[in-house]
C-alpha cells in the first residue's frame, strides 16, 4: 500500500479535529467530557461502553454529549430524557446512524432496521406486519411455535436421561432459529445435536460478531478504503454465505412452484413470492433476502440471550425458581394439560415479572440501534445537532438507583407494585425501543420467551455442570450488538 497515505493521515485527522472542535464550541451541546485531539472521547468508552457511559452520566448528566472520532454522539440515560427523544420528538430522531458494516451488500438500502423512516421503510413495515407480526398472523402460527417448543423440551428431556449438560443459550438459539425458518420457509435450518446444521448458526453468529466490534471506520470515515480491522471484508464473507443460503431456498421454491402451480406451502416465502409475481416493485427478491437477514439476525440472538440470562438468575436463586414453577404447575393443572400453552401467558404474573426483571438487568441490546437527528432539535435547553448519533443506554436506565431500589439485585417481585411493561410506553423499561422505531417483532418475542422459559422451568429442575456452586457462577457479560454471557450457561436438567 502507498506509504504516502499513512504520512498524510495525521494531517487529515488534525484538520478534522480542528473543524469539529470549533463547531462544538459554537453549539449549545449537552455537557460531556472534554475530547482529546483527533480521537475525541474514544478512550473513555473502554471494553464495556454501556458501563463506561453509565458511569460518565452520573457526572455529566442523563443527557450527555461525546465526540467519538469525528462523530458527535448524544447519550440518553434516563426515562424522562428518552421520552423527550422517542415520544415528544420521535419523528425528528427517527433516522438511523449507520455503522459502516450495514453498508455491506447495500444492506442499509433495503433493511427495515436501518432504512430512514420514509416511504420504503413504511412499505416494508406494512408488508411485514401483514405477513408476520399482526395478531391474526401470530394466532395462526401458534401451533408451529408450540411444536418447536415441545421439540426443545424433548431434547432437554433426553439430556436429562443421559445426565448431560445443556448449553442453555445454544439450545434456545436453535429453537428460535427453527421457529423462524419454519415460519418463513416451512423447514428446519438447524438440529440440536447435528454438526451438519451449524452453517446457518455460524453465519449468524459471525455477522453478529462483526457488527458488534467497535469499528475505527465508524469514527474516522477517511479510513474506509483501508478497512484497518478487516471488518468489512469479514462481514462481506458472512453476508454472501447467508445470502447463498437464501438464494438456494428461494430458487428451490420457485422451481417447485413452476413444476406444480397448485403446490404451495402457505408460508411467508410463498406470500412474498405471490406479491412479487403480481408486482415486482412492491417486493423484490433482493428485498426478501435482506428482510430474511434482518429477521434471523435480530430475532435469534436477542431472545436466546434473554432466556439464558433468565435461567441463570433463577438457577442462582432456587426459591424464585420454585415460586415460578408452582405458578406454572397451578395454571397448567387447571387446564388439565401439563404442556404450557400461549393462552396461559396472561395468567402467569410471576413469569411475567421474571422476564421483565431479566430485561431490566440484562437488556439484549444495551444501546438499542443508534438513532440520528434529522435536523437541529432543542431538548432540555440544549441543541442536538443535525446528523448527531443518538445512543439510548437502556442498560444504564435499568440500573439507575433513583428508579429501581437495590438495582443490582434480581427481584421479580418489584414488578408486582406497578404496571410497568416493556411495550414502549413505560420509558423506565424499553429493551425493545419505543416510538416508531420500536422492534416490530416484540409480540413474537413476548410469546416465545414466555413459553420457552416457562417450559424449561415447568418440566425440569436444574443444577450447574460439575457441581459448581451458584456463588461461583461467572455473571460477566460480553459486549457486542447484544449482551450475551461471557461464559455460556451449562446446566444439567433433572427430573422433578
Amino acid at each position: 500500500m502507498d506509504n504516502s497515505l499513512f504520512l498524510m493521515l495525521p494531517f487529515f485527522l488534525t484538520f478534522i479535529y480542528i473543524f469539529t472542535i470549533s463547531g462544538r464550541r459554537n453549539r449549545r451541546l449537552p455537557p460531556g467530557p472534554y475530547p482529546f485531539p483527533v480521537i475525541g472521547n474514544l478512550l473513555q468508552l473502554g471494553t464495556k461502553p454501556h458501563r463506561s457511559l453509565a458511569a460518565l452520566s452520573t457526572r455529566y448528566g442523563h443527557l450527555m454529549s461525546l465526540k467519538l472520532g469525528t462523530r458527535t454522539t448524544i447519550v440518553v440515560s434516563s426515562p424522562d430524557v428518552a421520552k423527550e427523544f422517542f415520544s415528544k420528538h420521535d419523528q425528528l430522531f427517527s433516522s438511523r446512524s449507520l455503522p459502516d458494516t450495514t453498508r455491506i451488500m447495500e444492506h442499509n438500502r433495503y433493511s427495515i432496521a436501518w432504512l430512514p423512516a420514509e416511504e420504503q421503510w413504511r412499505r416494508l413495515r406494512r408488508v411485514t406486519k401483514e405477513c408476520l407480526f399482526s395478531g391474526l398472523c401470530l394466532d395462526h402460527n401458534q401451533q408451529l411455535r408450540t411444536k418447536k417448543v415441545q421439540e426443545l423440551v424433548n431434547h432437554v428431556r433426553q439430556c436429562c436421561t443421559d445426565e448431560k449438560a445443556v448449553n442453555v443459550g445454544a439450545v434456545a438459539f436453535t429453537t428460535i432459529l427453527n421457529i423462524l425458518s419454519n415460519l418463513l420457509f416451512s423447514k428446519d435450518l438447524a438440529q440440536y445435536d447435528s454438526t451438519s446444521s451449524h452453517e446457518i448458526k455460524d453465519v449468524i453468529w459471525g455477522v453478529m460478531e462483526v457488527g458488534g466490534k467497535p469499528n475505527l471506520v465508524d469514527f474516522f470515515p477517511i479510513l474506509k478504503p483501508i478497512d484497518p480491522q478487516g471488518l468489512a471484508s469479514q462481514g462481506t464473507i458472512y453476508a454472501k454465505r447467508l445470502f447463498a443460503i437464501f438464494d438456494s431456498i428461494i430458487d428451490q421454491r420457485l422451481q417447485t412452484r413452476a413444476d406444480n402451480d397448485s403446490s404451495t406451502q402457505g408460508d411467508v416465502l410463498d406470500v412474498l413470492l405471490n406479491i412479487n409475481s403480481k408486482d415486482e416493485s412492491e417486493f423484490s427478491i433482493n428485498e426478501m433476502k435482506h428482510l430474511f437477514s434482518d429477521l434471523f439476525i435480530a430475532g435469534t440472538d436477542t431472545v436466546s440471550t434473554t432466556l439464558e440470562w433468565a435461567m441463570t438468575e433463577l438457577i442462582r436463586d432456587p426459591k424464585k425458581m420454585k415460586v415460578a414453577r408452582l405458578e406454572l404447575i397451578k395454571q397448567t393443572t387447571q387446564n388439565n394439560d401439563m404442556a404450557l400453552q400461549e393462552r396461559d401467558i396472561s395468567q402467569l404474573s410471576y413469569l411475567h415479572a421474571v422476564i421483565k426483571e431479566t430485561l431490566r438487568l440484562h437488556p439484549p441490546v444495551p444501546f438499542l440501534l443508534p438513532h440520528q437527528a434529522i435536523r437541529d432539535v432543542e431538548v432540555e435547553g440544549f441543541v442536538i445537532p443535525k446528523d448527531a448519533q443518538i445512543l439510548c443506554n437502556v442498560w444504564a436506565i435499568g440500573r439507575d438507583p433513583t428508579i429501581w431500589p437495590n438495582p443490582e439485585a434480581f427481584m421479580p417481585e418489584r414488578f408486582f407494585k406497578g404496571e410497568i411493561d416493556y411495550r414502549g410506553q413505560d420509558f423506565e423499561l424499553i429493551p425493545f425501543g419505543a416510538g416508531r422505531r420500536i422492534c416490530p417483532g416484540l409480540n413474537v418475542a413476548h410469546r416465545t420467551l414466555h413459553t420457552m422459559l416457562g417450559s424449561l422451568i415447568l418440566n425440569f429442575d436444574w443444577k450447574l455442570e460439575g457441581n459448581m456452586r451458584v456463588e461461583d457462577l461467572d455473571m460477566e457479560e460480553k459486549f457486542g450488538l447484544t449482551l450475551p454471557r461471557n461464559v455460556p450457561l451449562m446446566a444439567i436438567p433433572m427430573k422433578l
